[in-house]
């Protein structure tokens, strides 16, 4: 059973830069694709960006496109998004997901394990 913890998250003003991170444990074995969520107050849980495991390809959000970069450290079972030119829209609890499987995936469906999630509040 893998467990996730998200850090970074915290208050910044709109275009400032922040780096989430999601360090992953209990999980030993296997190839796995990992991906950003975040949900916005009154909305449904949205993709931001997705990775496959070794990184060559990834897949970002029209929204965030140009501004956020995905990555990730399977030498340290971390995840990292970085997020540049952040804008108030951006506000959101984000989330860190794994799936079974490898592979680019959109869907919250498509993952089996999730992080509790960590706030970022960009104001004007």
């Amino acid at each position: 059973q893998a467990q996730l913890a998200e850090s970074g998250g915290g208050w910044v003003q709109a275009g400032d830069s922040k780096r989430l991170s999601c360090a992953q444990s209990g999980r030993t074995f296997g190839n796995y694709a990992m991906g950003w969520f975040r949900q916005a107050p009154g909305k449904g849980r949205e993709v931001v960006a997705a990775i496959t495991w070794s990184g060559s390809h990834t897949y970002y959000a029209d929204s965030v496109k140009g501004r956020f970069t995905i990555s990730r450290d399977n030498a340290k079972n971390t995840l990292y998004l970085q997020m540049n030119n952040l804008k108030p829209d951006d506000t959101a609890v984000y989330y860190c997901a794994a799936a079974l499987t490898d592979g680019i995936f959109y869907s919250t469906a498509d993952y089996a394990y999730w992080g509790q999630g960590t706030q970022v509040t960009a104001e004007p």
